[in-house]
């Protein structure tokens, strides 16, 4: 009886527990850990807040997928035509694969240090894993699995890390008060545009309907009776957050103290052997697997499906064609990364910023669709959510400007 019920509980989770494992992937953990280690735990306040316009814009995409039998780009080439829908489509799947190299290189670093073997072996392993996984009959209901298996893990050895290190609790409450340190724009603005991803936030419309799938609800029955869709995404969100969270004050405790400073979220891990010993290095290391494995399959899936979508592939996870784009994505992923080795950190930081040149799309789609009265009937954004989900379009809208600034004309 118990067993059944937290296999449910589990379930129910999936759609929200797939974005959050593809959003936590090693450029975050990266962008966070140096985050804590540059400003201590001042910088803590960043995570709420996009976290905050996180959960508001996925539970509108969720709501979107819930209530209706088209897909998000389908309303879109609705409304405005295929043009529309081929340009944020294809803009996704361009993001995807800007991003899928830094998965592969997090994977092969986090198994090559744990094991002390060469990098590369470890990128084409678990690349050929990965896509070892697309010849299953349901793609989604093994990504589910796998995705929660890999949150399960990462909040494991994130917490216990935390637990060996023993922070500071007022230290943390003091970073809950906003401000914005000297110097620490750039790292607040790619944080923002990782953490506040409106392309994670438009797949979860079509997770949710892939859960639908899974789940033997017949085409054009009510969907509302996939009553957990908003739950799922809240709690995914959620757990997005603490995860950040729980890496940010695990560097601020650390390396702030002592002044040491990191490129990348491995060295945050070798960091803590020193200090901590091997256990809170080994377990550091876990959750980095965890977040690049999980990125890598999540954020390939997110890429094909949406150019496939985008181009009229019916079937989606389940189209072969949209498998072999998805397949497409990881295999350049992991040239990339085996003839680059590694990503330093500013070519990160700039990939992040330049995505939100074209996240401010993905963002108004959603609003749009959310907002609109042929579409949602009743279930459109009411009242509350219409003025916060424009103040979350404000906010990346200005920091697309501010990177224009920054990468264009300074």
């Amino acid at each position: 009886m118990n067993k059944n019920w937290l296999l449910k509980g589990l379930s129910i989770l999936g759609p929200g527990i797939v974005t959050a494992a593809l959003v936590f992937g090693p450029s975050k953990m990266t962008i966070t850990s140096k985050m804590g280690a540059d400003y201590g735990f001042e910088l803590i306040w960043v995570i709420i807040l996009a976290i905050f316009f996180m959960l508001i814009f996925t539970n509108m995409s969720a709501r979107i997928g819930q209530y209706n039998t088209d897909s998000l780009l389908t309303l879109i080439r609705k409304k405005i035509g295929k043009f529309g829908s081929v340009f944020i489509g294809a803009g996704i799947f361009l993001v995807a694969i800007s991003f899928q190299a830094g998965n592969s290189t997090g994977v092969g670093i986090a198994m090559g240090e744990a094991t002390n073997t060469d990098a590369k072996i470890w990128i084409i392993v678990f690349n050929l894993a990965g896509i070892l996984l697309l010849f299953f009959r349901s793609f989604y209901q093994v990504l589910e699995k796998v995705m929660l298996g890999l949150v399960i893990l990462m909040l494991f050895s994130f917490v216990l890390t935390l637990i060996l290190i023993q922070p500071s609790f007022s230290h943390i409450a003091d970073g809950l008060i906003p401000h914005i340190p000297t110097g620490s724009t750039g790292l607040i603005v790619a944080f923002i545009a990782s953490c506040f991803s409106l392309v994670g936030a438009f797949y979860q419309s079509y997770l949710v309907q892939e859960k639908r799938k899974a789940n033997g609800v017949a085409p054009g029955e009510p969907l509302s009776a996939d009553k957990h869709a908003q739950l799922s995404s809240t709690i995914g969100i959620m757990i997005l957050g603490i995860m950040s969270a729980v890496v940010l004050i695990c560097a601020a405790s650390v390396l702030h103290p002592k002044g040491l400073k990191v490129n990348s979220a491995s060295e945050m891990a070798m960091a803590l052997e020193p200090l901590f010993g091997s256990n809170a290095s080994h377990l550091f290391l876990i959750g980095l697997f965890g977040a690049s494995f999980s990125s890598l399959i999540g954020n390939a899936a997110l890429g094909g499906s949406m150019l496939g979508d985008a181009i009229g592939l019916k079937g989606n996870l389940n189209n072969n064609y949209v498998k072999m784009l998805i397949a497409t994505v990881m295999i350049f992923g992991a040239i990339i990364s085996l003839l680059f080795s590694s990503l330093p950190l500013e070519l990160i930081v700039l990939a992040q910023s330049v995505t939100i040149f074209l996240v401010p799309f993905t963002g108004i789609a959603i609003y749009w669709i959310a907002n609109s009265d042929d579409i949602m009937g009743e279930h459109k954004n009411n009242m509350f959510q219409k003025i916060v989900g424009l103040l979350g379009l404000l906010l990346v809208i200005g920091l697309a400007i501010l990177n224009f600034k920054v990468l264009v004309l300074s």
